[in-house]
């Protein structure tokens, strides 16, 4: 069962991520991130990279694309907040956008 990320976990598992780009979402328990890249398919074939593993992992984003910029944000609506699942997706789109 996912659970919500603890305090402690949320040092370790987040500071990294807040390092690379992510940012903590103002509004809720979520992170944040946008994505640019040189035109539209590169853009698309980021997401369709991201949803093979999403699906994989029954975990998927919120997000939206305009042209070459893909916005993301992630959170866990079955523990209403960030878990576990999210810092794994967050770093796979990391590495996938590289």
């Amino acid at each position: 069962m996912t659970e919500r990320l603890s305090d402690t976990a949320r040092k370790t598992t987040l500071a990294p991520l807040l390092e690379n780009g992510w940012t903590m979402d103002e509004s809720r328990d979520a992170i944040s991130k946008t994505f640019k890249f040189p035109d539209f398919t590169e853009a698309f074939g980021f997401m369709t990279r991201c949803a093979i593993w999403a699906e994989k992992w029954n975990h998927h984003p919120e997000w939206s694309n305009v042209y070459n910029r893909v916005d993301v944000t992630l959170t866990t609506h079955d523990v209403d907040g960030l878990s576990a699942l999210d810092a794994k997706l967050a770093r796979k789109m990391d590495t996938l956008a590289d």
